[in-house]
């Protein structure tokens, strides 16, 4: 995460990253910053020159707090299930609550295409962590027969990284947290469910 930011430089970043959680990368300007925090653009562009440098410094600080958490639930030791809750449960609460009402990386994917090449490669190098930890979770629970899966652990980690982000845009078209509860909260139990029992020797099925 950066560590070198001055106290102001975070209230920008904070402004921002609401502001693009509302509307992504091309919804706000410098001037919605400034009649925010309440500082002149000048003092903005001293931090970050161009808009691009603070949505990159942002997916940044963004994509080290996310791997920070992955991080402390392995360090408290936490199983795939508890792990695939923790991660869920958050998003939950973050919508239920709105400190996060949707991921700001899923938001800038969609405009992909109109992004500058480093802000898009950044929100990309999001996925790949994201997917990466939830497939090295996914197997850890397959073989410890935690999990059933259906299909290979990156196919499964990529089915329940769309879901839970599908999940977060039917709650905000919706406007209706429930809906994320509803999509998302039944996951970790369908890839819980018992292996099915073999027949006993000679026993017809």
């Amino acid at each position: 995460m950066e560590t070198n930011l001055t106290p102001q430089a975070g209230r920008i970043l904070d402004c921002a990253q609401a502001l693009i959680a509302a509307g992504g990368y091309n919804g706000f300007s410098y001037a919605d910053i400034s009649a925010q925090v309440g500082i002149t653009k000048a003092s903005i562009h001293h931090h970050f020159p161009k808009k691009s440098d603070l949505v990159l410094t942002l997916v940044r600080r963004y994509r080290a707090a996310g791997a920070e958490g992955m991080a402390a639930l392995a360090a408290n030791g936490m199983g795939p299930r508890a792990c695939l809750e923790a991660y869920i449960g958050w998003w939950a609460a973050c919508i239920r609550d709105g400190t996060m009402p949707i991921c700001i990386c899923a938001m800038l994917a969609a405009e992909t295409p109109a992004l500058p090449a480093d802000v898009a490669e950044e929100v990309r190098l999001h996925f790949t962590g994201l997917s990466a930890w939830l497939e090295g979770v996914l197997a850890k629970g397959a073989s410890s027969r935690a999990f059933r899966l259906h299909g290979g652990p990156a196919a499964e980690a990529q089915a329940l990284m769309a879901t839970v982000h599908g999940a977060m845009i039917s709650a905000r078209a919706y406007g209706d947290p429930a809906i994320f509860d509803a999509v998302a909260g039944p996951l970790v139990e369908r890839l819980a469910a018992p292996h099915p029992q073999k027949p006993a020797p000679g026993r017809k099925t």
